[in-house]
C-alpha cells in the first residue's frame, strides 16, 4: 500500500515477506548485513540509477558510485537528499549511522564520514549490495 500524500510504501512484515526472498527480507526489513564481498554489486561499473529492492525507489546514480575496498557498494551522495534516511545506530556497542530508504523505511547499509574518503562530500554510503538493484542505462548506438 502506498500513502499517495506522502509517497511512502507502507506494507506489513507479511506482505514484504511475499515479496521478498528471506535473504532480502532480513536486510531490508531486519537490518541485516550480508557478508563483505559476497554482494552483486561490489565491483559493478556499469552506468545507471540504483533503486530500493523493496520499493523501486530512485536512491543512488553511478556517478557517484566509488571503490571504497570495504566490500560493499559505496557511493558518496545519494541521488536526492530526500531519498533516504540517517539514524543513529548503537546495536554493535559502538555508534553508527543507519541508512534507510525514505520512500519504504528499508534498511539499506550505513553511512561514515570524516574518515578521509577521496570523494567531494568525505562520506562513504556503504550500501549492501542486496538492497540494491540496478537500472542500467541503455547503451548508446
Amino acid at each position: 500500500m502506498s500513502d499517495e500524500t506522502s509517497g511512502r510504501v507502507r506494507k506489513s512484515d507479511e506482505e514484504w515477506r511475499s515479496l521478498l526472498n528471506p535473504k532480502e527480507f532480513a536486510v531490508l526489513r531486519a537490518s541485516a548485513t550480508e557478508p563483505a564481498w559476497t554482494g552483486e554489486y561490489v565491483s559493478t561499473t556499469a552506468a545507471g540509477v540504483y533503486r530500493c529492492r523493496a520499493c523501486g525507489a530512485e536512491l543512488f546514480r553511478s556517478t557517484e558510485k566509488f571503490e571504497s575496498h570495504c566490500g560493499w557498494p559505496s557511493f558518496f551522495d545519494p541521488a536526492a537528499s530526500s531519498a533516504v534516511t540517517l539514524h543513529e545506530d548503537a546495536t554493535l556497542g559502538t555508534v553508527r549511522t543507519e541508512v534507510r530508504c525514505a520512500a519504504c523505511e528499508s534498511h539499506l547499509g550505513h553511512v561514515f564520514r570524516g574518515e578521509g574518503h577521496p570523494t567531494p562530500t568525505d562520506e562513504r554510503y556503504c550500501i549492501n549490495s542486496i538492497a540494491l538493484t540496478l537500472e542500467a542505462d541503455d547503451p548508446v548506438s
